[in-house]
Formats: C-alpha cells, sequence, structure tokens
C-alpha cells in the first residue's frame, strides 16, 4: 500500500524486536492498527481472511513475550500467518501473497527465519515443534518453543499422536490450542462437542487455578484439593484429556483479551515440560462482515472493505467442481447407496447442496484424510457406494488408506479427486502434480481424466458404476465450456477417443491438455487422441497408432515421472516397440505459486510452450505443416 500514515505504530515495525520495545499499554494500538492494515491489504489483493483477524492479538502477544526468531513459533493451519508476515519483516509486501514472485500464502522456510516451519496442510505443528523442542533440549539448548494449532487443525489424528508422544518426552513445549470454532467449514466431531463444554465452565476452571496458586502443594489440604480436583475434572472439564496426555493445562482464556494473553503466556512460558494454553478466537475478528460469514470469508479476492465482498451477478460457466457437486445430488437421487464423505472441505469440494438434500447421508469427518478413505472402506464392506471427495494434495495424506484398505481388497469406493494438476495461488503445497503417478501403480484402481465438463460427469457415473475403487481427477476451475448433459451416461472402461486422424505425428492427451493439444494437433495435421483413461490404457488404440505413426507425444498435467506418458512407454516396451516419444508434462520441482496460466506457463504446458518443445524435438513436422500450408 503507498502510504502507512494511517498505522503510526505499526508504521515503525520492522521486526519483533521493535515490537517489544514498546509498552504493554500500547499494545492494545498495535493490534488495532495490524487488524487495519490486514483488512485493507487483503481487500487489495485477495487471501486467506478469516482466520488472520482472529489471530491478532494473539500474533502480537506472541511475538512481544517470546523472543523470535531465537524462540521457535510454529503456526498450524498456515492460513493464520498474515499477520506473522506482516510483523516480521514483510509488511510492505503483504498485498503480493499468492502472486508470482510474491509472498507465499503459507509459512515457508525459504521466505523468513520467523518461518520455523514450512505449513500447507494442517496438524503439523505438535509434531514438527516436538521434533525442535527435543533436538535443541538434547544439545542443552533451552530456547522456548510454540506450536499455534487452530482453525480446526485438532480435529486430525496427527495431533495427538504427537501429544500422544510429548506428553511422555522431557522437552519444554508449549502448544496454543487456537479455538475458534472453525476450520474453512464449521468444527464437527466429539472434540468440538468437548471444547464447547468447556468453555461452559470457564468459572469452574478459573476457581480452580486461584485454587492451586493459594493452597501449598504439600500441605494437607493442597493433597486433598489435587485429589478432588482429579475426580471434579473428569466431571466437569473435558480438559482432562489434555492432561491424562501429559500436557499441563491452562485456560480457557479469551483470545481478544491482550492483558489477559500476556500474563497467560508469561506465566506458561516459566513453566517446565509440555504446556497447553487454551485460547478462545473468533474467526474474522473485528470486521463485522466476516464474524457474520465466516465461512465466505475464510479466502477473498479482492473486495471493497466498506461494502464487503459482493457476489458478481452473470451466468458464469460451471467449474468442475460445481460439475460434481450437481452430479452427486443427481446419482444420489438415483441411487440410495451412494454416501458422500468430505475431510473438512465441504465448500471447496462441491459438497454444500448434498449437505443439504442429503444430510443423512452426508458426512464430514473433520480434517481426517486417513479416516475419510478407510471409512469409505468400512462402508463399502457393507453394501455402500461411497464417494470420497478430495483435493489431489489431500489425497496423499491417505495413500496408505488407499492402498490397503481400499485397492488391495478391491472394495467399491469413488475418488473424486478435485484441485489435480496445477491449482495456481495456493502454491507448492497445494499442488495436484502427483495423483496419477501414485494412482496409477495401484492394483485394481481404475484412474480417469475428463477433458471437459460433460467427459468429467459420464466419468463420475462411470466410477461410480465400476465395482471397484476408481478415481476421477479434474483440475481447479473452469473447463472449455463443454454443455452438460443431464442423463447419468458411462464410458467404455478403457477406451480412449480418437479426435482427429492426422499423419506423421500423434499427440496423446490425457486430460485437461487436450485443448492446446487440439490446436497443435490441427496446425500439424497430426493424429489426435483424448486418452481419458490413465489405467487401464487403450493399449489397442496406442498400439495401432505406434504402427500408424513416426512419432508420438504426450501430454499431461501431472509430473512426467511415473505420469500418464510414462505408461505409454512402458505399454510400447511391454510390445517390443521402439519409436520417437516426447513426454510433456509437469517438471521435477515443486511449483511456485502464481496464477494458474503463468505456472502453467512456467512449466511449459500453455500452447506456446507446447508447441516450442514439439517443435524443438520434431522439427521437419512444423517445416512441413509450413510447405502445405
Amino acid at each position: 500500500m503507498d502510504t502507512l500514515s494511517r498505522y503510526p505504530r505499526l508504521a515503525h515495525i520492522d521486526s519483533p524486536a521493535d515490537l517489544r520495545r514498546l509498552s504493554d499499554e500500547e499494545l492494545p494500538q498495535v493490534a488495532e492498527e495490524l487488524r487495519g492494515y490486514l483488512i485493507e491489504s487483503v481487500a487489495s489483493s485477495g487471501g486467506h481472511f478469516g482466520a488472520g483477524l482472529g489471530v491478532v492479538e494473539l500474533t502480537v502477544a506472541l511475538h512481544y513475550v517470546f523472543d523470535t526468531p531465537h524462540d521457535r513459533l510454529v503456526w498450524d493451519v498456515g492460513h493464520q500467518c498474515y499477520p506473522h508476515k506482516i510483523l516480521t519483516g514483510r509488511r510492505d509486501r503483504i498485498t503480493t501473497i499468492k502472486q508470482k514472485d510474491g509472498l507465499a500464502p503459507f509459512p515457508r522456510r525459504e521466505e523468513s527465519e520467523y518461518d520455523t516451519f514450512g505449513v500447507g496442510h494442517s496438524s503439523t505443528s505438535i509434531s514438527a515443534a516436538l521434533g525442535m523442542a527435543i533436538a535443541n533440549q538434547r544439545r542443552g539448548d533451552r530456547r522456548k518453543i510454540v506450536a499455534v494449532i487452530g482453525d480446526g487443525a485438532m480435529t486430525a489424528g496427527m495431533a495427538y499422536e504427537a501429544m500422544n508422544h510429548g506428553g511422555d518426552v522431557d522437552a519444554d513445549l508449549l502448544v496454543i490450542l487456537n479455538d475458534n470454532g472453525m476450520s474453512i467449514s464449521e468444527n464437527v466431531g466429539g472434540l468440538t462437542k468437548m471444547l464447547a463444554r468447556l468453555l461452559t465452565n470457564r468459572t469452574l476452571n478459573s476457581w480452580r487455578e486461584r485454587a492451586k496458586r493459594a493452597i501449598p502443594k504439600q500441605s494437607l489440604m493442597g493433597r486433598f484439593f489435587k485429589r478432588w480436583e482429579e475426580h471434579a475434572k473428569g466431571m466437569f472439564m473435558p480438559s482432562t484429556l489434555f492432561e491424562e496426555l501429559g500436557f499441563h493445562y491452562t485456560g480457557p482464556i479469551d483470545g481478544h483479551d491482550l492483558p489477559q494473553l500476556l500474563a497467560s503466556l508469561r506465566t506458561v512460558k516459566q513453566l517446565p515440560g509440555p504446556q497447553l494454553l487454551h485460547v478462545i478466537t473468533t474467526k474474522g475478528k473485528g470486521y463485522p462482515p466476516a464474524e457474520r460469514a465466516q465461512i465466505e470469508y475464510h479466502a477473498v479476492g479482492p473486495f471493497d472493505p466498506q461494502a464487503g465482498v459482493v457476489k458478481k451477478p452473470g451466468t458464469a460457466r460451471p467449474t468442475y467442481t460445481d460439475v460434481f457437486g450437481d452430479w452427486l445430488c443427481d446419482m444420489a437421487a438415483a441411487d440410495p447407496r451412494l454416501f458422500g464423505i468430505t475431510p473438512a472441505m465441504r465448500e471447496g469440494s462441491g459438497l454444500v447442496r448434498f449437505s443439504r438434500e442429503y444430510p443423512e447421508r452426508y458426512f464430514d469427518v473433520a480434517i481426517a484424510e486417513q479416516h475419510a478413505v478407510t471409512l469409505a472402506a468400512g462402508m463399502a464392506c457393507e453394501g455402500a457406494k461411497p464417494v470420497v471427495a478430495i483435493y489431489s494434495t489431500f489425497l496423499q495424506r491417505a495413500y496408505d488408506q488407499a492402498i490397503h484398505d481400499v485397492a488391495l481388497q478391491n472394495l467399491d469406493v469413488t475418488f473424486a479427486v478435485d484441485r489435480a494438476g496445477v491449482v495456481g495461488p495456493d502454491g507448492a503445497t497445494h499442488a495436484g502434480s502427483f495423483d496419477l503417478s501414485f494412482l496409477r501403480c495401484l492394483p485394481n484402481m481404475v484412474v480417469m481424466a475428463p477433458a471437459d465438463e460433460n467427459e468429467c460427469r459420464m466419468m463420475l457415473t462411470t466410477a461410480f458404476a465400476y465395482p471397484g475403487p476408481a478415481a476421477v481427477r479434474y483440475p481447479r476451475g473452469t473447463g472449455p465450456g463443454v454443455a452438460v448433459a443431464k442423463a447419468l451416461d458411462t464410458l467404455p472402461i478403457g477406451k480412449a477417443e480418437l479426435r482427429r486422424r492426422g499423419r506423421g505425428l500423434a499427440l496423446l492427451s490425457f486430460g485437461a491438455m487436450l485443448a492446446p493439444a487440439a490446436e497443435i494437433a490441427a496446425e500439424l495435421d497430426a493424429t489426435l487422441v483424448n486418452m481419458r483413461f490413465v489405467k487401464p490404457l487403450d493399449e489397442a488404440l496406442i498400439l495401432d497408432i505406434a504402427r500408424t505413426h513416426e512419432a508420438l507425444v504426450t501430454l499431461e498435467d501431472n509430473v512426467i515421472a511415473g505420469g500418464a506418458g510414462s505408461g505409454v512407454a512402458e505399454c510400447l516396451a511391454a510390445h517390443g516397440i521402439v519409436m520417437p516419444i516426447l513426454h510433456l508434462g509437469l517438471p521435477d520441482a515443486y511449483l511456485e505459486h502464481g496464477s494458474r496460466e503463468e505456472v502453467l506457463s512456467l512449466a511449459g504446458l500453455d500452447l506456446p510452450g507446447i508447441r516450442r518443445a514439439i517443435q524443438a524435438r520434431f522439427p521437419a513436422y512444423f517445416t512441413a505443416a509450413a510447405y502445405l500450408g
């Protein structure tokens, strides 16, 4: 932004060291300015919004009480980190977040020494922080290690695996549970209910803490109180769970009350061993529209901060996610055996309508991808037909379950894999670059990639009808604009579609690469095949194309290593066919954030990049095309 004149205190904070020069009394003004600056900056550029607003006071207090970056601060989930980035030397670049060559949307070690651990998925902070604490303690370094876990991340099993270990290790570790009752959607499950019960017992909890400070521990009264406390907590206080895991529990406290935050952090900072501080915050705090519509304001595009987010009128083309959401409801109406499962991604994966129309068949399992897949496997064992709606990057977290619990047992589970291929602004942590490689190697698994919206619907129906594990992977955003039929038609398993018969060169396209491939094929009078199936491949067509053409090009928005093109090469090798073949796909690298178009261009998968690559490898076809033209 052009000026910091409206934020006089924030303008002089270029690092947490500057913040620590202020008095306690000045911090509320800093928090107010930080919140205003965050609203203004995200309004101008877009980005994650509500979670950051909810941790403004907590972020100020943490950097004020702890000696960061010497003391380690681990954020979880990463979209809470915008205020942290503003206070740690990145204030003037915050409007570049998610943009090419701009700030990463999540903590990233390469970006700042204050980003102590890279975060994209959730529920990793306690494990990482515990590892830091153990490593430092073993070498005699007593620096403080703090994990800030929230925005739904406490619903994942990995957090409890870490706490189970951390409570049994002699390491100083502070876990701050940022409890705002939300992830992207509302938090669900038994833990959420437990924490809600805890909030109703603030008075009892406050009395308990005062009594513990007032009564000497070794006195007769102190020993009696300790025994009474254990029984009383079991009756009234869900905090027992954390203390039974070995963490000393403090809270709950108001996460927007800076004096209380400072006092609590200063206290737990001095306590040895594993500590858990329970902080209650409001997602979207300080911006009324975001407080009222916490789901809508989780992440936003640029908007007018005075008017809030205004939905644009018009009839935009449906996204692939929209196609899936409509298909799910239509198929549910046709088959009562269908169950829809999402790991805390109702909005992102397109299940809002399904959750309303079929609530008894809708299961949001919270941020628990492993459980989501094995839950589906269990359903399939009893004759249900579950559909797991999951992002490509999040399916990686349930890979063992996809192998052992679904594919190995050949169970009838449909995977609707959203955000496959290049996703763009969310960067490397959210890229769906690997699913074709890690799915096609699984026995019993059918893998499909649609080239357009209607094909996506047909493939979903095909996967659902197939009596075993099947995955349909589709990209973020809109397709080429093909009208979607209402019928629930299927495709023949393992059959590709010959789109254009040419000569000399053949382009074998998988999924979203068909549109640019079609243009190149027309330019070169080349054959074009919409492969449709990554597994099983249409081997008969591949062999026919190989015998009647001089060279092949495979195209996919997946890493080349082990991807769909590799499958084509394996097919040719198995039949003793040796011929020139060019594989075009994503490079052997993690793709940085930028728009989807920018990332595709950098990967050489836009139309000019594909043309250059083919011309460099097979220049004769361009010469012939120019001559014929």
